[in-house]
């Protein structure tokens, strides 16, 4: 009785399992208790906020509607200061982790929006 119960208790983390949940005729796939659309629905919202993003837009107003990004980047340049939010937008890697090929860039100049995506980013490293 206690090999069978030390089994089970070593046996239990290994165990995963996949559950089909419907919601509104749609169907989520769920791993390790984790929905497999949140994120996808995460990167999606993000890549429709950038997409609405206007040129000059404040850092500030950009903070307020993205919320907290993935990574950031600070630079100063000549008198110009230059901060990077970089938000997932994709997936490339089935690892659960964020890297920042798997984000859009946006770059400030001065608190305001001067470029969106890896171009952008490039030329302040010029």
């Amino acid at each position: 009785m206690k090999k069978s119960l030390l089994a089970a208790a070593l046996i239990a983390p290994f165990l995963t399992g996949c559950v089909i949940a419907v919601s509104d005729g749609e169907a989520e796939t769920h791993w390790a208790g984790k929905s497999s659309s949140s994120w996808q629905a995460h990167h999606k919202n993000n890549r429709e906020a950038i997409s609405e993003l206007t040129m000059d837009s404040s850092y500030q107003s950009v903070l307020t509607q993205l919320k907290t990004p993935n990574f950031t980047e600070l630079l100063k340049k000549d008198d110009d200061v230059y901060q990077v939010l970089f938000y997932v937008t994709h997936s490339k890697h089935s690892d659960s982790k964020t890297t920042k090929d798997e984000c859009t860039p946006l770059v400030f100049k001065n608190d305001k929006l001067v470029g969106i995506g890896d171009t952008a980013l490039s030329m302040i490293a010029n």
